[in-house]
Order: C-alpha cells, then sequence, then structure tokens
C-alpha cells in the first residue's frame, strides 16, 4: 500500500504529465520524436523528477535528486545527447511511479520507456547481488555474472553508459563525503565497469573510476602513489611546459595547425604499470606526457617526423595505433623519446576525431545519431548534399555499433577464457550474443544466467540436477507461476519441490515449452535413461537368479559369472538379458557339468553308518534312521522339533508348532516319534522361509536381496507376486540359514530398506 505522501506525488506527477505531453509538438516532428533530442529535454525531465526524487535516498546513502544530477553531469561532459543527460533523471524517478514505463511513454515517447524499463530492471539486479551473502568464490562467479549481465543490456548501449555514469558518480559521492565505499563496491567497479569503458573506448570515466577504486581498495598504496606524483609535480609541470612550447614552436615553424597540450596521469595506470614492469616510479616514461591533436591523418605523420627530429627516440618504446587500431576503435600514434636533460617524454599524436573517440568512446556515436545527418556533415568536416550525407551518416552510426557489438562480445570470450572456460556460453567459441541471455535471481540474491525464454524448469536444473527433477511449481517474485511460463531478466524465482520423484516427460515436448535450455533437457534425458537402464538390470538381475535357483547354483559369484560369459561385471551381463539380447541358455551351458553316467534308481530308506544324520537331526532310540526336513514349515536350529514316520521317505522333522504336524500327530498318534538337533556337519546349512510384504518399485528384489548377501546368507529360492496397480508386493524367499536365531538379526536389516511393511519367518 503507498502511504499518503506518495499518492500525493504520483498524482502531481500525471498532472505534470498532462503538461508536459499538451506543451510537447504535434504533427510528424512529434511523432519521429521517440527519443527527443531537443536541447531543453534534460530540463523537462529533472522538472517531471525533481518532486520524486526530492528527499529520497539511495542504498549507498546519496540523495537520489543528487546522484541523477551528476549522473547527466558525467553523460554531458562525455558529449551525451540531451535525450540521454534526460533519461539520467527519469530513470530513477522510475522507482517512485506505480506504472513507470506507461508514464514515461506518455510523457517522453518510447524510446525514453524502453531505457527506464531496461536500466530499473538491470539496476533491481545489481542491487539483490550486493545484497547477497556469498563466500569469496562465489562472490567471484557473481562478478562474472554481474560482467555478462551488462552485455546483456547492451542491445541498447544508452543502459550500459547510464550505469558507467551511475556508478562513477557513486564514487565520486564516497569521495567527496569520505563516506566509506564498500570493498565489494570499490572491487566491482574495478573488475566490470572501469573494464567495459575501456572496452567501449571512454577512457576519460575509465581512468576516474580506476583511481577512485584504487583509493578505497588500497588507501595506503594510493596515497603513496599520490605523495611520489606531489613531490615531482612542480619539477614535472615546468619540464612539460618548456616541452610543450618547444613542440609547439615546432610544428608552427613546420606550418602544422597543432593543439598541444600536457596529457593528465592517473595515478593507477602509474601503479598499475610500476607493479606489472617492477619499475620504480623515475623509470615510468608516461608519467610527463603531452598530446598533439592536428586536422588529418598526414599531419599525424607529419608531426611525428618533426618529434623523432627534434628528440632521441627511446627504442621499443613507439606504437602505431592509426594503422593498426586497437580492438575498440581506439587510433593515436604513440612515441617516447628523451628530452635535451635525458628525461622521458611520451607524446601522443591524434586527429580531432580520434580525440573525440578517445575520450568519449561509444558516446561519440550516440552524439552523431542524434545529431543527424547535418551535424555529422559539420562534424566531419564534409561537404556533401542531404541524401549522401545522410547515407553516410547512417553507414558510419551502423558500423560504429557493429564494432561495438564486436567489441562486448570479445570482451565477454575473453572473460569467459579467463574464468577457465567454465564461465558460461562463449568459453572455447564463439560468444553468445548479449540479446540470447536473460539474467534471474534466486532468493538469495545469486544471479542465474539462462538463455532468452528459460522456464523456471530451466533455472531449477541450471541451480542443482535434483532440484530440478524433484520441481513441481515456481514462484516468479512471489507469485505462482506456471512452469512453462517464460522469464525475464531480473526477476525472482523461488522452486517448489517435493522430497522424492522425477521428472515429467511432458518437459521434453517441445511444444509444451517447459524446457529452453539444451543443458537442462539433457538433464531430463539422462534420468529416463537412468530410469530404463535401472529396470532393464533389474529384469536382468531377476532372470539370472532365477535360473540359477533352478540350476541350485546360487553360491556362484554373479561378477565371476559374468567374466566367464565375456562381460566386464555382473551389471554388463544383467544389461543384455534384460533387454532380450542374450540368451540365458549360454548361462546354462556354462553352469551345467558333463551327464553324470546313470544312477542306481532303488531308494535306501537308510544310510550307512558311516554318514552323518541329514541336517544333524537324530532320531532318538533309533541310529541311522532316514530323516527329511518338512517343507511346510522348514525347521532349523534350535527350533524345537518332532518327527513324524512317513510312507518310504523316513522320518519326516517338522517344527512342534508346526499346523500341519498337529493335524497329523491328532489324526495318527502311533506315528509321532521322538527327534532331537545333533552334531551335523561343521558347515550344515537350513533352508528358511521369509515373507516379506512391501510397496512394490522398480529395484526393491534387489535392495533386499542386497541386504541378504551383505549378511551371508545364501537364498536358493523367490517367489514373487503384486497387485494390478503394483501398490503392493508379497515376497517368499528360501534362504538357507546356520540356525535360526540367525534371522532375527537379518529380518530386521530387511525391515528398514525403503518400502518394506512387513517381513518374517513364515
Amino acid at each position: 500500500m503507498k502511504t499518503a505522501a506518495e499518492a500525493e506525488r504520483e498524482a502531481a506527477a500525471i498532472v505534470r504529465l498532462a503538461t508536459v505531453a499538451d506543451a510537447a509538438p504535434r504533427g510528424a516532428a512529434a511523432d519521429a520524436a521517440s527519443l527527443p533530442a531537443d536541447a531543453d529535454a534534460p530540463a523537462r525531465a529533472r522538472a517531471f523528477a525533481e518532486p520524486l526524487l526530492a528527499g529520497e535516498r539511495l542504498d549507498s546513502g546519496e540523495g537520489a535528486l543528487a546522484h541523477a544530477d551528476g549522473v547527466a553531469e558525467v553523460l554531458a561532459a562525455i558529449g551525451a545527447a540531451p535525450s540521454l543527460r534526460a533519461a539520467a533523471y527519469l530513470v530513477y524517478a522510475g522507482d517512485y511511479l506505480q506504472r513507470p514505463e506507461e508514464v514515461v511513454r506518455k510523457a517522453f515517447g518510447e524510446g525514453h520507456a524502453s531505457l527506464v524499463t531496461l536500466t530499473r530492471q538491470l539496476v533491481q539486479i545489481q542491487r539483490a547481488a550486493r545484497g547477497a551473502h556469498l563466500d569469496e568464490s562465489r562472490r567471484a562467479l557473481q562478478t562474472e555474472r554481474v560482467r555478462k549481465m551488462l552485455l546483456a543490456f547492451s542491445r541498447d548501449l544508452r543502459v550500459v553508459l547510464l550505469r558507467l555514469a551511475s556508478r562513477l558518480q557513486t564514487l565520486r559521492w564516497h569521495a567527496a563525503t569520505r563516506t566509506p565505499c564498500p570493498p565489494a563496491r570499490a572491487q566491482e567497479s574495478l573488475q566490470v565497469f572501469a573494464p567495459l569503458a575501456n572496452r567501449l573506448g571512454i577512457w576519460q570515466i575509465k581512468w576516474e573510476i580506476e583511481d577512485l577504486a584504487f583509493r578505497f581498495l588500497q588507501p595506503d598504496e594510493y596515497r603513496r602513489m599520490a605523495r611520489l606524483v606531489d613531490e615531482t609535480r612542480t619539477e614535472r609541470e615546468r619540464s612539460v611546459a618548456a616541452a610543450r612550447a618547444q613542440l609547439a614552436a615546432l610544428l608552427a615553424a613546420a606550418g602544422l595547425a597543432a593543439e598541444v597540450s600536457g596529457r593528465p596521469k592517473h595515478l593507477y595506470s602509474i601503479w598499475k604499470k610500476m607493479q606489472g614492469k617492477g619499475l620504480a616510479f623515475a623509470r615510468v616514461f608516461d608519467a610527463r606526457a603531452l598530446r598533439v591533436i592536428v586536422d588529418d591523418v598526414p599531419a599525424c605523420y607529419a608531426a611525428l617526423a618533426r618529434v623523432h627530429e627534434r628528440w632521441r627516440l627511446v627504442e621499443g618504446e613507439f606504437d602505431d595505433y592509426i594503422a593498426r587500431p586497437k580492438p575498440n576503435g581506439y587510433q593515436s600514434l604513440h612515441t617516447v623519446v628523451r628530452d635535451d636533460e635525458g628525461r622521458a617524454l611520451e607524446v601522443q599524436i591524434r586527429t580531432r576525431a580520434m580525440h573525440e573517440h578517445a575520450e568519449h568512446g561509444v558516446a561519440a556515436h550516440w552524439m552523431y545519431k542524434e545529431a543527424g545527418a547535418r551535424g555529422y556533415a559539420g562534424m566531419s568536416g564534409l561537404r556533401a548534399g542531404g541524401a549522401a550525407a545522410a547515407g553516410a551518416f547512417e553507414e558510419r552510426v551502423a558500423e560504429a555499433r557493429k564494432a561495438v557489438m564486436r567489441e562486448l562480445l570479445a570482451w565477454e570470450r575473453d572473460l569467459s577464457a579467463g574464468a577457465g572456460g567454465a564461465a558460461g556460453p562463449g568459453a572455447g567459441g564463439a560468444a553468445t550474443a548479449p540479446d540470447e541471455r536473460i539474467y534471474v535471481l534466486t532468493p538469495e540474491a545469486r544471479i542465474v544466467e539462462l538463455p532468452t525464454g528459460a522456464t523456471a524448469v530451466d533455472f531449477a536444473y541450471a541451480l542443482h540436477t535434483d532440484l530440478g527433477h524433484r520441481c513441481r511449481g515456481a514462484r516468479v517474485d512471489g507469485a505462482l507461476t506456471p512452469l512453462n511460463t517464460a522469464l525475464r531478466s531480473g526477476q525472482t524465482v523461488e522452486v517448489v519441490t517435493v522430497k522424492e520423484g522425477g521428472p515429467s516427460r511432458d518437459w521434453l515436448n517441445p511444444e509444451l515449452g517447459f524446457l529452453r535450455s539444451p543443458r537442462a533437457r539433457a538433464k531430463v534425458r539422462a534420468w529416463f535413461n537412468a530410469r530404463q537402464l535401472q529396470e532393464t538390470l533389474a529384469r536382468g538381475r531377476e532372470a539370472v537368479e532365477k535360473l540359477l535357483q533352478r540350476e541350485g547354483r546360487t553360491a556362484v559369484k554373479l561378477d565371476v559369472l559374468a567374466e566367464q560369459l565375456g562381460f566386464k561385471n555382473a551389471d554388463g551381463l544383467f544389461e543384455v538379458v534384460g533387454k532380450d539380447e542374450f540368451s540365458l541358455r549360454h548361462v546354462e551351458n556354462l553352469l551345467r557339468p558333463a551327464e553324470p553316467p546313470p544312477a542306481d534308481e532303488r531308494i535306501a530308506l537308510q544310510r550307512p553308518r558311516s554318514a552323518p544324520a541329514r541336517g544333524g537331526v537324530l532320531v532318538v532310540g533309533v541310529d541311522s534312521l532316514l530323516t527329511t526336513l518338512a517343507r511346510c514349515c522348514r525347521p532349523a536350529p534350535p527350533d524345537a522339533v518332532a518327527g513324524f514316520v512317513t510312507r518310504g521317505k523316513g522320518v519326516a522333522v517338522h517344527r512342534r508348532d508346526c499346523s500341519n504336524f498337529a493335524r497329523m500327530s491328532q489324526a495318527q498318534p502311533g506315528r509321532v516319534i521322538e527327534v532331537q538337533w545333533g552334531r551335523g556337519e561343521a558347515a550344515a546349512v537350513y533352508p528358511v522361509d521369509v515373507a516379506v510384504e512391501a510397496s512394490d518399485r522398480a529395484g526393491l528384489l534387489r535392495d533386499i536381496s542386497e541386504v541378504f548377501a551383505k549378511d551371508r546368507i545364501n537364498v536358493v529360492g523367490v517367489h514373487t507376486q503384486s497387485t494390478r496397480d503394483r501398490a503392493t508386493a508379497w515376497m517368499t524367499f528360501t534362504v538357507e540359514v546356520p540356525d535360526a536365531a540367525r534371522l532375527a538379526a537379518v529380518l530386521a536389516q530387511v525391515r528398514r530398506v525403503a518400502g518394506v511393511r512387513h517381513a518374517r519367518r513364515k
């Protein structure tokens, strides 16, 4: 809810809007003025913004109106057009309007409305990023993304110029008021904004940002450099003045019209050169420097010849940036000579147009653009007709913009390569065009880079693969939003997840628009492929284990069996068996030994005396009587047991609590006989049935089997059954144990398997 004061201020802004709209020119001129270039645009914009900004403060503590004034002043100093200086006020006024884009569009045109929207988005992202609490490594990544974010908004270069001017004004305010500048802001200025100004060729902003950031980040070094420069100031200024007078007289005598001036030196550039080359201050050649501005390129080389005739050239200190311009378009001749006293003197020679580009960079192109064909012809010295001048003007502006965009993309490639190729698009190849990326925020203010048109699902996968798998919804700027909604730069996204789960196959349908990022799409496919492989392995394992049970070879190690069949491991065997690409007959042939000779078909009712009783069961009072363990109750030591004399199979041994034994002993009590567990064989094992009830899922049989395997319990039989909807599975495992007491601990482990409800001995 807005306060009464805010509502009153917005109403006043709407009244001013009507006044400005009524005063605006009508007709064709008004239609063409989507970006008003009239000289009073900054004054009109300031009058519009002043009531909104008065008394307001930015997050740095600086007054909003004073900051806007400072930004406009910086832009004016680099030759920016009136419309761009007007935008400095409208951008900050937008923070205090309910519908800033609509209001600005009606008052100042569509161009300013889009500029306000883009710049405010960029400002909001930067503010949120500065508020994030990150460790050193993640802060470095955050800085990298701020760079890329600036590139993303560079489709309108005015946005970049406004942000550069705003950052310079913020640093100036910290210096003027002696308010401490946060180290993160100063570091960002040095690592992001100064290099960007350098790439755009705006040296005036670049040097000042570097000096101020240097002052805040390394105050001791800054004071040391200032002291060194100040100690030599008088002598240096005297020698530079003498050299300037000599050079001006020399060029005038040669008939060259030239403007000769001393070139200001910046503390950070001197310090950086000293650090990079390991030089003492006295050996920094360009601490004393002159700049020569002439009419044309031939005059540049003529002036260079006169300089080299008059003074001795320092070897290796000449650069011809006219014949070979820097990537950002910078052109000039640089040379270092020794004066009459043997001191180094740097001389830069350039034309007026080169100087304008060097000082103002890309801002000069906007100045030319808004001046129009006549202004372009006047500034460049052309004397062409209207159509020809207009054509040349448009061609120059188009080429300038292409050059700037190439330079911005080259900057992105350099940054990506500097980050080890892991910084994002552009690593190891051509950089992604800025228009193809968006930048959104996590609730913790981390910047996430995504392709244009990306959704909340892309965002979730960009953060973490598991987060993407479990994504079920998203809040964008606090409001629940469909998962296939395209995100926009500057939005804050919060992912809604479930505890367990996986992606939907609908996400892979391009017509539904859930995924834009190839990386996220690959992760979804990988999840389904892994799940399919898991199911295939489970089918293959089950088939192989059933075969081993039928063959009575459950003790065979599966990895050894797989190697004997030519596979690297058991999973390789399970995979081809699960895909029906490998016949189990090969396994049977490997397991089955040669057929033994025919055995005697007679059935012995008694064992030889030398043979131990099967399973260590002794019939009380009768020696060496044949015994069998009943299948119905599967007795094992130390169960209480009893015997029942059968026909042809000796004595069947039952557990005393067996329901079948109770029924038979009641019907034929004369056949009941006392039995007990004997010593038997040292390695004797007994088959026991275990019943398991669980929620059916993929891999359930494997997980339970692994519990038995870990406890060295041999499984000799498995029977499974599940409901049609696969909600419940019933399993019966026949395992071999040396005694029933050991089974209790194993069943406790089985009950802890995910999905198992009950596990008991039958």
